[in-house]
């Protein structure tokens, strides 16, 4: 069918766009590390999954080549609410690693019609301390404007296919995929100003001025890469989201906010 008519999104009476439906997928793993973008002696993670990151994983699923999938998961032509499921915890952890510069690989059968290029196995190691989530779990919400994109994925989802290896961050964070369903998108409960808060179960984009704080309820802010496109370079970061979220996976009390309702849980679409 190609691509959906953004006209068929719902829209409430204040004019923010809902997807009349959309996948429901919990990914979690034993580790994960989102690089965060500051440079640091610690390589620290981002403790909720940017939507860039998201935005791979599902291309990862759908077997779409790096730098590929930008458009599709676009503003605009996608929608994405993540709600951390599972308390969020972090360890420091010392890695070895290799450098993969052009300069620093060497050739295996260089001579053959097949040729590897590898680490140099007899460099010096490098060791770096990596900030690791530990036990990571996000409920992820996913509408695509492009119809033919998003059956593709549900069936990928509803087999437990992926093209490629789903994972966490870094390759070795092996990710697991549990399909929960395709389910309608409805408006939810409604806050403005003035109103009482909504509880959402999701991370709050652009919310830190509108949460009610509660004794007893944790509250943290992280600002984080939304939306790519490629450039002459490979990719830039067009876009970013502050998220507001509860590192404990609890919901929280937000005012002036445009929830939507999914499978009896309220989440905030980006």
């Amino acid at each position: 069918m190609g691509q959906q008519s953004l006209d068929a999104w719902e829209h409430d009476e204040r004019d923010s766009a809902f997807p009349e439906r959309c996948l429901s997928v919990t990914v979690r793993g034993p580790w994960g590390h989102f690089r965060r973008i500051e440079g640091n002696v610690v390589k620290q993670t981002y403790r909720i999954i940017p939507r860039t990151t998201v935005a791979g994983l599902f291309a990862a699923v759908l077997g779409i080549e790096r730098d590929g999938y930008y458009e599709l998961f676009g503003p605009n032509r996608s929608a994405i609410a993540i709600e951390p499921v599972r308390e969020i915890r972090t360890i420091n952890m010392p890695m070895n690693t290799l450098s993969t510069a052009d300069g620093d690989l060497q050739s295996l059968n260089g001579r053959g019609k097949l040729s590897v290029k590898l680490p140099d196995p007899t460099t010096l190691r490098q060791q770096h301390n990596y900030e690791v989530l530990v036990e990571p779990a996000y409920r992820i919400d996913v509408a695509l404007a492009d119809e033919e994109r998003y059956r593709e994925l549900r069936s990928m989802l509803e087999d437990g296919r992926s093209h490629y290896v789903p994972s966490l961050g870094l390759s070795e964070h092996l990710a697991e995929l549990e399909y929960h369903g395709e389910f309608d998108v409805e408006p939810g409960p409604k806050a403005t100003a003035d109103d009482q808060p909504v509880a959402v179960d999701s991370a709050v984009p652009d919310g830190v001025e509108d949460v009610i704080f509660e004794a007893g309820t944790r509250c943290q802010v992280e600002e984080s890469p939304a939306f790519m496109a490629t450039d002459p370079g490979g990719r830039t970061t067009t876009e970013f989201t502050t998220y507001t979220y509860n590192p404990d996976a609890k919901p929280l009390r937000i005012r002036n906010v445009d929830a939507a309702t999914v499978d009896g849980r309220t989440v905030v679409f980006v």
